[in-house]
């Protein structure tokens, strides 16, 4: 199966930790969603990334190869996200069915951390979407 990532999952050294069997397929967009920081994490002192739906925006990111151990270790290393089914589009608009997080709850947007937003900027990097 496929998950998108478009936080700090986007780091490939972070997703190989997290999810070993993982599998770095594609650069992929969401139509009609925007990134936003949310809520607080102790562990990065900030704002962490979270999706909503807006008409006209998109969400760049990347979509890896799964298997349902590597989203249970997911569902515990994002807990607080709910698991949701999107269809993204690859650079050659090709549709794909794929699982993302989007953070639970009414939260208010608020500023991440400068290291947070250094591991999403490596991650930018390592998918060449910068």
């Amino acid at each position: 199966m496929y998950y998108f990532a478009y936080g700090s999952n986007l780091n490939k050294k972070q997703m190989a930790e997290r999810c070993p069997g993982s599998q770095s397929v594609f650069a992929a967009v969401l139509p009609n969603y925007k990134l936003v920081f949310v809520g607080w994490s102790r562990q990065w002192r900030g704002g962490v990334a979270s999706i909503k739906l807006f008409q006209g925006d998109r969400v760049r990111g990347a979509v890896y190869k799964v298997t349902e151990l590597c989203l249970r270790r997911l569902d515990s290393y994002l807990s607080g996200y709910n698991r949701f089914n999107i269809t993204v589009f690859t650079e050659d608009d090709k549709a794909v069915e794929a699982i993302t997080y989007i953070k639970a709850g009414q939260l208010e947007e608020t500023k991440p951390s400068e290291e947070y937003l250094a591991v999403i900027q490596q991650g930018l990097r390592d998918w060449r979407l910068f």
